[in-house]
Order: C-alpha cells, then structure tokens, then sequence
C-alpha cells in the first residue's frame, strides 16, 4: 500500500461520502461464535480439541470473507487487537494481515487498541500500531495520560496522515463510576475530557482541509444527552460511535453525534453485523450473505437516522 500524508479527517469524510454511508463495521472474531461451516472439523463442533493454530487459521478466513462482505457498503472497519493477541504472536500477525487485506479492498481501518502509557512508551505503542503503511490508519488511544502520553501518537498523525480517537464518553454501563466525577463548579471529568481533546486537536498539522481534526474521539451512543453537550464541546472532533446494536442504542441515539449538516461521526457496530447467522431473521442465508445483508441493513438505518437530524436542522 501506497503511504498517504493526506489529512486522515479529509480521508474518512471523503470515504463516508462516496460509500453513502457513516459506518463501519467491528471485526471482533471469537471462536466460539464463527459460523458452523468454517468451524467444521475442529474444535467442540468438530468432536475434537483444536488447537490454537486451526482456531486462527479458521478466524483468519471468517474475517476474510467479512471483509469482503461488508467493503461494498462502509467506508472503514475496526479490528479489535484483543480477540487477535489472546494467541499470542500468531494472532497478531493475523490482526495486521487483516490490516492489509482491508486495505486491498480499499477500506479505511480504525485500529482498536486504546493504547498509551507515559511518552517513551506511548512512543513504542505508536510505532507498533500506527507508524508505517502496513498499519491502521487510525488508532482508539487513551488520553487520561495527558499530552505527553497522546503526544506522540499526534506526531505520527501529523507525519503520515493516521488518525487517533481519544477515550472521551465511552459506552459501557458503568462508565459513569469515573468519568461523571465532578469538581466543586459541576463540570463532569468527561467535559474536562472533552475540553482538553479539543485544545489537543488543534495542534499545528492536525486540522484537515475540511475543518476536522486527525484527533477524534470515542463517544458512545448509549449516551445520547451527553452526545450533544460533547458534540458542542469538541467541534473539530469527529466522534467514534460505539453502542449501536448489541450494546442497545438505537439509530436516533447514533444521530446524537452528528452535526446538523450531517457529518462529524461515524457509527461502529460489531457483533449485530458479522454474527448476523445468529439472528433469525438471517437464518436462512449463507452465513457470508448474512454479513452483507446486516451490514447493509445496518448502514441504511443510520443514515436514515442521520437525514432526519439534517432535514430538522
């Protein structure tokens, strides 16, 4: 692949627009649920144990064909590292193939690995992660550490056109436990959050031709009120959205993020999508032509979602 110093903002926008839709799909691959088919000959389904190598081998191809499956309808998928380390060095290996085979197919890719530590190595992170064309071009970070650690995964973002989404209102239930501590004026610590990420993200090279920064953030859906009072907060922030489907936020809930001309986020969902043979209104199909069609289902629903906040505004 080519290496691009273009604006990562500039690039997913553009890539949101020409596939008509402000999603992407979550390739979060767990043995135990791959379909029937590829899981056939091996392991509790196959009568026997397998082992760690035939189990990857097996996710290898079911992320293959999710690939393929979805590229038609999104602009970007995000692989989560952790379903790929838990095998150890082959499973990263197989985490940065699936890298590269998104990018064949000419998608976008958001690495999820919310990683950071403090600046030397939050360095090595960003090196391992980030740097290089054969990486993500984005990367979910942790910006708790502060500038020094969220330093310099900026840097590359500015170098090589990669982007970054800083932790900001993520979409767990028991967020709330740290990130609604107040001080003495209200002001909650995700406000704060948003605030610094925000002053971060105007950092010199980071704002794109289009007005959006190469640093976003993570704002989940399942916190539709204190969307909109971040959306307000950050921007030049284009927002990660995870929450949509098994996690239980709606369409309406995703629309939150957006701005009201309709841009500034893009909506995950992960298992609603390339488990979709387990829902019974797929049942009946090839487990591939599930993927595509819960993927397609699920682009149109947020769009949709999307139009009725642009036509309200």
């Amino acid at each position: 692949m080519t290496q691009t110093t273009a604006n990562f903002a500039d690039r997913l926008l553009d890539a949101i627009e020409a596939k008509g839709s402000p999603v992407c799909v979550g390739i979060d691959p767990k043995y135990d649920q791959l379909p029937p088919a590829l899981a056939a000959g091996a392991g509790p389904r196959g009568g026997a144990d397998a082992d760690a190598s035939a189990q990857l081998a097996r996710i290898g191809e079911f992320c293959w064909q999710v690939l393929e499956a979805v590229a038609p309808h999104v602009p970007a998928v995000k692989p989560q590292s952790a379903y790929f380390e838990a095998y150890g060095a082959g499973g990263v290996e197989t985490y940065f193939q699936v890298v590269r085979w998104a990018h064949e197919l000419g998608l976008l890719v958001i690495g999820d690995a919310k990683r950071n530590d403090i600046g030397p190595t939050a360095e090595a992170y960003a090196a391992g992660h980030l740097a290089g064309p054969d990486k993500a071009d984005s990367l979910t970070v942790n910006a708790y550490f502060g500038i020094d650690g969220l330093k310099p995964f900026l840097d590359v973002c500015s170098a090589q056109g990669k982007g970054a989404f800083a932790l900001v209102r993520t979409s767990n239930r028991s967020a709330g436990q740290v990130q609604d501590f107040a001080n003495a004026e209200g002001k909650k610590l995700y406000e704060h959050m948003a605030e610094l990420v925000a002053g971060f993200g105007d950092a010199a090279g980071l704002v794109g031709r289009r007005g959006y920064s190469s640093l976003g953030a993570v704002v989940g859906a399942t916190w539709p009120q204190e969307a909109r009072r971040l959306r307000q907060l950050m921007p030049r922030q284009i927002f990660l959205v995870p929450g949509y489907g098994a996690q239980g936020a709606s369409a309406s809930d995703c629309a939150a993020c957006f701005k009201d001309d309709g841009t500034g986020a893009i909506v995950n969902a992960g298992r609603s999508v390339i488990y979709a043979h387990r829902q019974a209104e797929y049942a009946d199909l090839p487990w591939h032509k599930a993927v595509q069609r819960a993927a397609k289902a699920f682009a149109e629903d947020i769009k949709k979602a999307v139009t009725a906040v642009v036509r309200s505004s």
